[in-house]
């Protein structure tokens, strides 16, 4: 049962880890679209890239609310938020569990 609940907090930490990561890579996107950014970069096509599947969903479904300011990336900053603190949480607490109620 110890291999399961290690397995359990392997997964939790990589998955927090990788949200980390993907909310850093929000918060650059944007910031980087305040400014008028070159649209064959590299840089700014991979953030285009990676974050516009996450941001189209929040789009449509909200919209522009507060007329030209886009919240697509705060309303992403608060699943990630969300995510690491339910699910992640969740996990670590659950493997403890397991690794606990073995010495029982």
């Amino acid at each position: 049962m110890f291999l399961f609940a290690n397995f359990l907090l392997t997964v939790a930490h990589i998955l927090d880890s990788l949200l980390t990561l993907y909310m850093w890579i929000v918060i650059i996107s944007a910031l980087i679209s305040w400014v008028n950014p070159d649209p064959y970069n590299p840089v700014v096509r991979f953030l285009r890239a990676v974050t516009e599947p996450a941001f189209r969903p929040v789009r449509r479904i909200i919209g522009y609310r507060l007329g030209i300011i886009d919240i697509s990336p705060i309303v992403i900053i608060l699943a990630i938020t969300f995510i690491k603190s339910f699910l992640v949480q969740s996990l670590i607490e659950f493997a403890y569990k397991l690794k606990g109620g073995m010495f029982i």
